[in-house]
């Protein structure tokens, strides 16, 4: 009960946050009113507005923004954890990322954060069962964000994918809280075996780096950019180039 309680309340001090950011950035940028108003002030609360921002980017006229809306607003109103996570990522780009200074941008722009997002709601969708539903959001995501994450993936809290464009994060692939990644995280490509690999708690991983295979990155590992992991890395080491037993 209290850890729900701290819950709400850390969910209430952000939107409060955000509110009061929007207000002052209508007044420096009165051509974007109508951005802020529909995405956030004509909201009730963060879930409300971040379900709107998802669903007008991942509708279309197949499957209309009107039901996309409605599909993740009931996952938000029937899981608390969802919302959380978003709300742990949203901290996460904010206190890692020195060029963000506010809330808001996160929330409004950054097509990292929208991807996880409706990542998360996929995810959401296939372990409940509703499987085509959740391929069918994957699908949505990599053709409007450039970002393939598989709804079986298990990702963590407090994640950033930073940039985002071109990140592939394969089937059963597991991602542990505070990781930041710029890259690939995929199977070998052999058929019929589990070849996804485990990425552990405060993982940073550099741009164009890949991390395939059945291997297990450790706690507090850094990745350098473009660099090839093909084997377990043990926890608090920097990896540069190719990595293999």
């Amino acid at each position: 009960m209290f850890e729900q309680q701290k819950f709400l309340i850390e969910i209430e001090l952000i939107w409060n946050q955000i509110l009061s950011e929007v207000q002052t950035l209508i007044h420096q940028e009165p051509v974007l009113i109508g951005l802020y108003y529909s995405c956030i002030l004509n909201q009730k609360d963060f879930s409300s507005a971040l379900s709107y921002i998802l669903s007008t980017k991942l509708g279309n006229e197949i499957v209309s923004t009107i039901s996309i809306r409605d599909i993740i607003d009931k996952i938000y109103s029937s899981n608390n954890l969802v919302i959380l996570s978003a709300i742990k990522d949203i901290q996460a780009i904010y206190r890692r990322d020195p060029v963000i200074k506010c809330y808001s941008i996160p929330l409004l722009y950054l097509k990292e954060f929208h991807a996880l997002q409706s990542y998360r709601i996929s995810h959401y969708l296939w372990n409940t069962g509703r499987r085509e539903l959740a391929i069918y959001f994957q699908n949505r995501i990599s053709v409007v964000f450039s970002v393939d994450i598989h709804p079986a993936s298990v990702v963590g809290n407090g994640i950033i994918l930073d940039h985002a464009t071109g990140i592939v994060i394969g089937g059963i692939t597991t991602i542990k809280n505070d990781t930041s990644s710029l890259s690939t995280l995929d199977d070998t490509g052999y058929v019929k075996k589990v070849n996804y690999p485990i990425i552990n708690e405060e993982v940073i991983i550099g741009a164009g780096a890949k991390i395939l295979g059945n291997i297990e990155v450790g706690s507090n590992v850094k990745i350098n950019a473009g660099s090839i992991v093909l084997a377990s890395v043990p926890p608090n080491s920097i990896v540069s180039g190719i990595f293999v037993k």
